[in-house]
């Protein structure tokens, strides 16, 4: 790829790449040895409770549209070079999979084993980000509890997501949700994420399983008890799992057909006043369950398909399909 040249302002490379090291090595220090009921110092000590927000919570539209976003489990790969590879494949944006409860549960820990001597995940995202790309965390998923289920704490689990975000300077926080149909996760949730969302600009992007027909009903619910508390949800990354090749025909339209009818339960989830408003504000995400279930002429058409609607971003999981597939979407989306 053609090396951008460097704005007017802007830090010389190397200085660049020192100072995101620098702030990696940081980043890995606070997600391992900041206490579990820590409170940074620049918030206030003892800031009156803010009233609370109106009902109606606007939902604020994806800064850009159209990227494929890349997804790194760190479990299965804590090593891995998220620099080398969006040098490798011109992606520029990852989400981090997965940060789950540990210690009393208001602890945020990378699901997997655990890591001495460092946190590589830390590393790569300090020298991805004097690349000029960027990533953020996502909570819950497969590998542990997320944490609104597991701290419950009074003010802990605004703590530990504070703790977070400022470790990793995130704009964005994901979550992958899983616990739909327990209530009381799903209101502390939304009340420590209101409290950050008083406190800093930050987007935030649950990740819900799609189905045949739409969203499930539990999480439907669950977005709108998150709105009515007072906690904004940006984006909702739909995760599709792909059908085999040995489905049917029309598979595509299928799936095609599954994303708008969630489309249209999030218009009246977010009381919006049509779906043509929700689309910036779905990312659509295949899981392929084997590398050939998605060929060239698929990845194409789903290329077309996300700039037609303005998705806010493509993405993939599972098996890694044929490089050829794989650059389709890059080149399309990056």
């Amino acid at each position: 790829m053609p090396r951008k040249r460097r704005e007017s302002g802007t830090l010389p490379r190397p200085l660049a790449v020192l100072a995101a090291l620098v702030l990696a090595g940081a980043t890995g220090l606070a997600i391992r040895m900041l206490p579990a009921g820590a409170t940074p110092a620049s918030t206030p000590a003892a800031a009156p409770a803010p009233a609370p927000p109106p009902p109606r919570v606007p939902v604020a539209v994806p800064e850009r549209t159209g990227s494929f976003m890349g997804f790194v489990d760190t479990a299965a790969d804590p090593g891995f070079d998220l620099a080398a590879e969006s040098r490798r494949t011109g992606v520029t944006r990852y989400a981090l999979g997965h940060l789950v409860a540990g210690g009393d549960g208001c602890l945020p820990r990378w699901a997997g084993p655990p890591r001495p001597g460092g946190d590589p995940v830390a590393a790569g995202l300090g020298r991805l980000r004097a690349a000029g790309g960027d990533a953020f965390p996502v909570f819950g998923g497969p590998g542990g509890p997320e944490l609104a289920v597991a701290c419950t704490r009074p003010g802990g689990l605004a703590t530990a997501y504070r703790k977070a975000a400022g470790a990793f300077g995130a704009g964005t926080m994901g979550f992958e949700v899983r616990d739909a149909a327990d209530p009381a996760a799903v209101l502390r949730r939304a009340r420590a994420l209101r409290a950050l969302q008083q406190e800093r600009p930050l987007r935030v992007c649950f990740t819900l399983r799609l189905e045949p027909d739409g969203l499930d009903a539990a999480d439907l619910e669950m977005l709108r008890a998150t709105r009515r508390a007072g906690a904004r949800v940006d984006t909702v990354e739909l995760l599709a799992e792909m059908e085999p090749r040995t489905a049917p025909s029309g598979r595509l339209r299928r799936l095609g057909s599954a994303v708008r009818a969630a489309a249209g339960q999030l218009a009246r989830a977010w009381a919006l006043p049509g779906e043509e408003q929700v689309w910036a504000r779905l990312a659509l995400t295949p899981v392929l369950a084997r590398g050939g279930d998605l060929d060239e002429s698929e990845a194409g058409k789903l290329s077309a398909y996300a700039v037609r609607h303005g998705l806010a971003w493509l993405s993939l999981r599972g098996t890694s399909p044929k490089p050829d597939v794989s650059r389709i979407l890059w080149r399309t989306h990056s």
